[in-house]
């Protein structure tokens, strides 16, 4: 029997999406560098020339910060079996937002990544106070 949510499978998307972010950075590291450089141990403070490389850098680590946060606060309404109608649209609107950070953060659009990172943050307020108001 497979029981599942709405905040269960939001934060499997999130992980997913977390988990994918890397793959256009190192594409690019690849052009940029060549294969053999590319694949010799990393150099953290060597930054990509590509702007948009090292924007979505710096919104891959956002993304890996917030799925911190996120998703016990997921797993724990999941657990508790506390969702509603409200954390579930939170789940959605987290997924979203994330989605939509990591892109706007890329093309270097600075007010709609900030109203994108708010979303996403009051998703993990949304879940906290449900879990804290059933205490």
């Amino acid at each position: 029997m497979t029981v599942t949510s709405t905040e269960l499978t939001y934060t499997a998307f999130s992980a997913a999406l977390t988990g994918i972010l890397w793959v256009p950075l190192i594409l690019n590291r690849l052009r940029e560098m060549g294969i053999w450089k590319a694949l010799k141990n990393p150099e953290p403070d060597l930054r990509p020339e590509a702007n948009w490389a090292y924007r979505l850098a710096n919104a891959h680590r956002n993304a890996i910060e917030n799925l911190v946060v996120f998703a016990p606060l997921a797993l724990t309404v999941h657990m508790l079996n506390l969702g509603t109608a409200a954390t579930a649209t939170a789940a959605v609107l987290f997924f979203w937002s994330r989605v939509a950070h990591a892109v706007i953060y890329t093309f270097g659009v600075p007010v709609l990544r900030t109203i994108a990172f708010v979303i996403g943050f009051g998703a993990q307020v949304t879940l906290f106070l449900r879990i804290f108001s059933a205490a």
